[in-house]
């Protein structure tokens, strides 16, 4: 009936391109079950650990007793709950912003800032490598959209210096999803002063990892390590809550008014029914392990480095990265494939990212690590990539 959509479908499986869903049964942890088979994980974004945590399962099961199950109705009609608005008051003050606001998904998050703020004659200046979210909101603004190359901050003062427009947004990844890699929030901050700009910080993967007491990008040293009030009148913040939070959702806090401009005009905000109060409820005991578990990012760290160490003698280029992020660049699409369906083999779950995610050529192992992995896990996956590059000829 779609012939031509099959014949697109049979050239991706011929480049190694098509994607495939795994039915994983049970909790989300470092050992999933799929297809009756148990695997070692290294595919998920739960940095801490926190998805399956036992406290925020019964703090889940209370917010359900309270609050239902369903929101039923948007946030500006009958659907904000206390939940939503106690979560929304932790997560101002865990940042130190003055507001925030709770969005469903992070895509919407950026989706609802980007459209809310710029428009026609205004500037949005991207970097190349942003989340696909950035990239689609800044077309659909019809903002007049500014690439700089990666992290060049050099390119990107030339671009601001040139331009002109009514309203200047920069909008970056805090830390690049297929990287690892962190932007120099610092010197961003700096070119807003100079050029009167707006920041918008993706922090979906730094949020809970990064910065004192996992405070996220703005208090680790990339951020300057200190909050400001400088910080306040420049930066739009966003992080997801699905990740290191361990649950599901995303927030983006700011100064007040733009908040209240977001309440007002952020189009994924109005048109969307509320998430579940219950997981805004479950959110605020994962904001307390977020704090105070300060154990979960040094055992983080000590794995990041021990990985590190083990990867080294290979002739696979494990990328430049000090973040839960480790990938591995193979090359080729089905090279990559290939290994990691060795990996799978052998008990163990390593995405393979290829084109248009990542530049062709580049296609990589995308290693996620975790504070529930121990150090028997990363030596059993190293051990497992060296038997591999052995029989490819590319073990130094």
């Amino acid at each position: 009936m779609f012939p031509d959509l099959t014949g697109q479908l049979h050239v991706r499986e011929q480049q190694g391109l098509r994607r495939q869903r795994a039915v994983m049964t049970g909790q989300q942890s470092v050992r999933v079950v799929i297809d009756n088979r148990s695997y070692l994980s290294f595919c998920s974004n739960d940095y801490l650990g926190l998805a399956s945590h036992p406290e925020l399962i019964q703090a889940a099961c209370e917010g359900a007793r309270q609050y239902g199950v369903g929101a039923g109705a948007s946030h500006l009609i009958n659907g904000h709950s206390m939940a939503h608005h106690a979560l929304e008051q932790a997560l101002a003050s865990f940042t130190g912003f003055p507001a925030a606001l709770a969005f469903s998904t992070g895509y919407m998050a950026n989706m609802g800032v980007i459209t809310a703020l710029a428009g026609r004659n205004d500037a949005i200046f991207a970097d190349r490598l942003n989340h696909a979210s950035l990239n689609e909101a800044a077309l659909l603004s019809r903002a007049r959209l500014i690439r700089y190359p990666h992290c060049d901050t050099v390119a990107l003062e030339r671009r601001l210096a040139a331009s002109t427009c009514r309203r200047k947004l920069i909008v970056t990844d805090a830390v690049f999803s297929m990287d690892g890699d962190i932007a120099a929030v610092n010197r961003l901050i700096e070119l807003c002063e100079q050029y009167d700009a707006m920041l918008l910080l993706d922090d979906a993967h730094g949020f809970g990892v990064l910065g004192d007491k996992g405070r996220g990008i703005l208090f680790s040293p990339a951020g300057g390590g200190l909050h400001s009030e400088r910080i306040i009148s420049r930066v739009i913040y966003m992080a997801t809550l699905g990740k290191a939070a361990g649950v599901f959702g995303a927030f983006v806090a700011a100064a007040e008014e733009v908040v209240e401009t977001l309440i007002q005009t952020a189009k994924g905000y109005i048109y969307t029914t509320a998430s579940p109060p219950l997981l805004a409820h479950a959110l605020l005991k994962s904001l307390e392990r977020i704090e105070n578990d300060d154990w979960r990012r040094d055992k983080l760290y000590r794995l990041i480095k021990l990985l590190k160490i083990e990867l080294q003698p290979l002739k696979w280029q494990l990328m430049p990265s000090n973040t839960p992020i480790q990938p591995l660049v193979i090359g080729k699409a089905l090279d990559t494939v290939r290994v990691s369906n060795s990996l799978k083999d052998k008990g163990i779950l390593v995405p393979a990212i290829r084109q248009p995610t990542v530049p062709q050529g580049t296609a990589r192992l995308r290693i996620s690590l975790s504070a529930v992995h121990e150090e028997a896990d990363i030596l059993f996956l190293a051990d497992a990539l060296r038997q591999i590059a052995a029989v490819d000829g590319v073990y130094g």
